[in-house]
């Protein structure tokens, strides 16, 4: 009961995670557009969510693979979600006319 309890909240940590990590991803993609400096705006976003998930990771699994892949389901379920949510409406563009 308590392993799967834990499973549980490894999936659900993982969620958070991924939520942050893709979350992040969004965020600094339409801040680094606008930015005059957008190489600063992607490293240093780079650097600190991949550094953030990968410590969460580490501290989730405590050297419990079953949690590991857990927290990695759950990862890769709140990548799904990320995108749901921050898909834009395909853009019409008008046709070209080639001669």
């Amino acid at each position: 009961m308590t392993e799967n309890l834990m499973l549980a909240l490894a999936f659900g940590a993982g969620s958070l995670l991924g939520m942050f990590f893709f979350g992040g991803l969004w965020w600094t993609v339409q801040k680094g557009l606008q930015s005059k400096r957008p190489g600063l705006w992607f490293f240093s976003s780079m650097l600190l969510r991949t550094g953030i998930t990968l410590a969460g990771f580490y501290w989730l699994a405590a050297d419990h693979w079953p949690r590991l892949l857990a927290c990695l389901l759950g990862f890769v379920v709140a990548r799904f979600i990320v995108v749901r949510l921050t898909r834009f409406e395909s853009i019409k563009l008008p046709e070209t006319v080639e001669e």
